[in-house]
């Protein structure tokens, strides 16, 4: 591959990596089949998009994006807690409404923002890393986020959370309140898709309607493929699992186009994804039966051992 295709996928995969953390936080802390992401991806990009192309300053506008992205997770746990309707369902509903309300703030089906001031303006003009310089900017964000993600499901909260998804029966006993839970916990990792959707659509210099198409599935498979290859019984290794898993997908993707060999092309990338996804599950599974049968156990003692350290 380039250097032009190599940073291309290392650049998407540090995109996708903030959505691989919000899987995790929805998927595995929380227990929560969440398809808002397909929603809050582009809705995060819309928000941001639209406020650049109004004069917003782009951090502040960033901001507004990943307000964006929390607000949709927020309607979707609220639909599950308070009005009692199943989480995949729930999911599925805010999803399919966000894809008119998305419309709605763009006003059309794409934004254009060539030419616009976006967060990696200035850096660019600091750094002159030419193609590199997104990946540096990129990476230092992804980096803040998976140790604010460690630092946050290690406080009282974070722990109340990991054990509300882990045992509810236990933590309702302990008098944590459940709903309360997984309203926090679908918020932030929305919150997380949000600013995923924000910055992919200032690093491709485009929103469009048609963001998030599968990107849960992108999300699943960089997660699937980091506990694969690292494990997820500490939460520390389990959020790296997901950077690593995002950059290595986006490669493996990247590599199967470029192999002129193979006779992929651009069409066949939702078969590509399929066969890797389908992979990444196979291995995941094989692993977790061969080499750790004691999977529960050894998470339930992760899980007691940060609750006794806070």
């Amino acid at each position: 591959m380039s250097a032009l295709a190599i940073s291309g996928a290392l650049e998407v995969g540090l995109l996708f990596s903030l959505v691989a953390l919000g899987v995790y936080l929805s998927f595995r802390v929380l227990n929560f089949p969440d398809l808002t992401v397909d929603g809050s991806f582009p809705l995060g990009a819309a928000a941001t998009a639209v406020a650049i192309v109004q004069g917003v300053d782009p951090f502040l506008a960033t901001g507004i994006g990943t307000l964006a992205g929390a607000g949709a997770g927020f309607t979707a746990a609220f639909l599950n807690v308070r009005l009692k309707i199943l989480n995949l369902l729930a999911g599925i509903l805010v999803m399919v409404a966000l894809y008119s309300i998305n419309l709605r703030v763009m006003g059309r089906p794409n934004i254009s923002l060539y030419g616009e001031t976006t967060v990696f303006t200035p850096f660019e003009a600091m750094l002159g890393w030419g193609i590199w310089t997104k990946c540096a900017v990129l990476l230092i964000v992804v980096l803040a986020m998976k140790f604010l993600v460690d630092w946050f499901l290690a406080t009282q909260i974070g722990l109340a959370i990991r054990a509300s998804g882990e045992n509810p029966v236990m933590t309702r006993a302990q008098s944590v309140n459940n709903g309360n839970m997984t309203l926090i916990g679908m918020t932030l990792s929305n919150a997380l898709v949000g600013l995923a959707g924000a910055l992919f659509a200032q690093s491709q210099g485009l929103a469009d309607i048609s963001l998030g198409i599968g990107t849960i599935v992108t999300g699943l498979a960089a997660l699937i493929i980091g506990e694969t290859l690292i494990g997820s019984v500490r939460v520390a290794w389990a959020t790296f699992g997901c950077l690593i898993g995002a950059i290595l997908y986006r490669f493996f993707i990247a590599a199967a186009l470029s192999a002129g060999f193979l006779g992929i092309q651009a069409q066949d990338l939702n078969l590509v994804t399929a066969v890797v996804v389908t992979i990444a599950v196979v291995l995941s599974g094989a692993r977790r039966n061969s080499r750790f049968k004691l999977w529960p156990k050894l998470r339930g003692i992760s899980l007691r051992q940060d609750l006794q350290k806070g």
